[in-house]
This record gives structure tokens, C-alpha cells and sequence, in this order.
């Protein structure tokens, strides 16, 4: 969708931060609660969006810590993406691998970790790029 049609539908483009969780060669995502309005039930990387001057790192650690309770040491930019579902979300997508505390499970109906061979069961295909990116950037250096 080119953004002539976005400013003819008035939809609005919403930024978010999405947190990559990588540990002993897994990376942990959430099964999204049912009532969620977007992307209910979804198996999906977990984040959330960004408050009015908020800038995407400033949102990654805020929703980090309402999420999961940790805090990254140094999250490190993965990629930007563009989904339109039933919002139209610009995803700024992070690799942390270091943080402090223990994860919680704060919002979501449930936290797993999944091996890099199981992208197949993260439901929405932006996060499965996501993670094609994180491969081709951090995982053959």
C-alpha cells in the first residue's frame, strides 16, 4: 500500500517496538491474549507502542520492563518493517541479548521460547522477517 492510499483511507501509520529475547540459541515470544484487538491468540514477538515523544529505544525499555519485569543491558537495532493489519504499525524491532532480572510474564496469555527452526510457528509472516534479519545481521558475524 503506498502512502497516497494511506492518506485516502485516514489511516494512521502507529509506531511500535518489538524486543528480540535471544538466550542459549532460543528467542522467547508471546501467545497474545484473546482480547487483544490486534492480532488476538497470535503467537508473535512481544512489544508495544510508542507514547507521544517517545522514541523507539525509549519505548523498547519501557515496554520491556511492563512486559517481562527485565531491563537490556545494550539492545542492539535489527530492522524497521511495515505491517498493515488491523492497524497500519511501522516495527522497530531490537536484539537483546543481555539484560537484568527475571522474566515475567506480565501481559500475554503465555511466554515461550522457540529454536531459530521453529519460525514457522510465530503467526504474523513481519515477525518471521524480523527474525530473517537478526540471522543475516548477528547470527554469522
Amino acid at each position: 500500500m503506498g502512502s497516497t492510499s494511506l492518506i485516502a483511507t485516514g489511516m494512521e501509520i502507529l509506531d511500535c517496538a518489538g524486543f528480540l529475547l535471544v538466550g542459549d540459541g532460543r528467542f522467547l515470544v508471546e501467545r497474545r491474549k484473546l482480547d487483544k484487538l490486534v492480532d488476538p491468540g497470535a503467537v508473535a514477538i512481544p512489544g508495544g507502542h510508542l507514547e507521544p515523544g517517545e522514541s523507539p529505544l525509549e519505548a523498547l525499555h519501557r515496554e520491556l520492563y511492563e512486559e517481562l519485569g527485565v531491563a537490556a543491558k545494550s539492545p542492539q537495532f535489527i530492522c524497521t518493517l511495515l505491517n498493515p493489519s488491523e492497524e497500519f504499525r511501522r516495527l522497530h524491532y531490537y536484539l537483546v541479548d543481555d539484560w537484568s532480572g527475571e522474566i515475567e510474564n506480565n501481559e500475554a496469555e503465555e511466554i515461550l521460547w522457540l529454536s531459530f527452526d521453529d519460525i514457522n510457528r510465530l503467526d504474523l509472516a513481519v515477525d518471521r522477517v524480523a527474525i530473517g534479519e537478526y540471522q543475516r545481521l548477528f547470527m554469522n558475524r
